[in-house]
């Protein structure tokens, strides 16, 4: 009987061990990659018609509007996630830490249009906080994901359209 446990105890971590992955990880991209992909190129002039599109579009996503300048071409904006749960059980709650959890996820959204010849450039830039339910922060950092960039720019780009077509 021990021999078998033994056998089993071996097996569970020999499966345990084989799932890590040892190699490298990718390398962090540049910041001329990450301008790339936070980047898009309207073919238009109107920075104006741009910038409306671009609120819309943030408004419609949950955002609110911290700030905007439409002679800079910059608007600042946030939106805050609501994580839920907690902990599905509180074990010795004496202690300050036994009770924390991810709370609340904040996305800082900072745009800037800018006119360049026969079109107009907007370039997004999104930050996030993770908080816990006590308030502090427990993860800070830039999105560098490209879809998320990818996706807004697929609702400016229709935002843009449905405006020129007055809809």
């Amino acid at each position: 009987m021990v021999k078998t446990g033994r056998i089993i105890l071996v097996l569970i971590i020999a499966t345990g061990i084989a799932g890590c992955t040892w190699g490298p990880s990718a390398p962090p991209k540049t910041q001329l990659e990450i301008r790339e992909f936070q980047t898009r190129a309207f073919d238009t002039k109107d920075q104006k018609l741009v910038m409306k599109a671009v609120l819309a579009v943030l408004q419609d996503d949950g955002y609110a509007i911290k700030n905007a300048d439409k002679d800079l071409g910059f608007i600042s904006a946030s939106k805050d996630i609501d994580l839920g749960g907690g902990p599905l059980w509180i074990w010795g709650t004496s202690g300050k830490n036994a009770s924390r959890w991810k709370k609340l996820r904040v996305l800082e959204a900072t745009v800037n249009i800018t006119e360049a010849g026969a079109q107009t450039r907007v370039r997004l830039s999104l930050q996030q906080k993770i908080m816990d339910n006590l308030g502090g922060v427990v993860e800070a950092g830039p999105v560098n994901d490209p879809g998320v960039y990818q996706d807004f720019f697929v609702k400016v780009d229709k935002g843009l359209f449905l405006q020129k077509e007055n809809l």
